[in-house]
């Protein structure tokens, strides 16, 4: 479990969040295994599946990850992750509900927020670290450097169509602490034990960063 006031800090020394979708609860042991292996000791699982919250609590008992839980938009879903161990809460959008009830967690909140308008709602909400998506269709990097401008406080977690390729571009913004990935641990991937290649795929990425 990382502290919450440490969260940014650590996703800002780590750099890559993998944003996962477990669909069976077995493979989230050898998943865990094979990124801290590669040396990644930072994941999202997300509440695509039903297996998310077994996913959860697997990940969170090996203790050593710093771990979310993404695709949050409700308080059950909120509740849930909390319970199973995640160190901060990921959504989609910007929801004052789910503020409310990670205040009084105590857990660390991250909205997703993509407009001017939705940015000032999450700073009016004391929340200066906001997750970008998606990303790439909503302008990518130029749009980030546009968004800087007005809100120089405000620190970015860009997930959305972030490959091995921009990856880089991203990560050298001053606004961005961390990128959210898909790639490295491609839901088909996982859903066939092809546990060889996320790590092969999660080493290149560590490497080139």
């Amino acid at each position: 479990m990382t502290n919450k006031n440490s969260i940014p800090a650590t996703l800002s020394r780590l750099q890559i969040i993998p944003v996962i979708a477990i669909d069976n609860p077995q493979h989230a042991a050898p998943l865990a295994e094979t990124l801290l292996n590669a040396g990644l000791h930072c994941a999202e699982i997300t509440f695509r599946t039903e297996a998310t919250v077994e996913a959860l609590k697997t990940f969170a008992s090996f203790g050593q990850f710093t771990l979310g839980a993404g695709t949050v938009i409700d308080k059950e879903q909120l509740n849930a992750a909390i319970e199973a161990g995640a160190d901060f809460i990921v959504s989609p959008g910007f929801d004052p509900a789910l503020v409310a009830e990670c205040l009084k967690n105590k857990v660390q909140f991250i909205p997703g927020c993509c407009t001017p308008s939705e940015i000032q709602q999450a700073i009016k909400h004391s929340l200066n670290l906001i997750k970008f998506f998606p990303a790439e269709a909503f302008g990518g990097v130029s749009t980030l450097k546009a968004l800087s401008a007005p809100f120089p406080n405000v620190s970015f977690i860009p997930t959305g169509g972030i490959t091995a390729n921009n990856v880089t571009s991203y990560l050298g913004l001053d606004c961005v602490t961390a990128c959210g990935m898909t790639e490295i641990v491609n839901r088909d991937l996982i859903a066939t034990s092809d546990f060889d290649t996320i790590f092969e795929l999660t080493k290149k990425i560590l490497d080139k960063i």
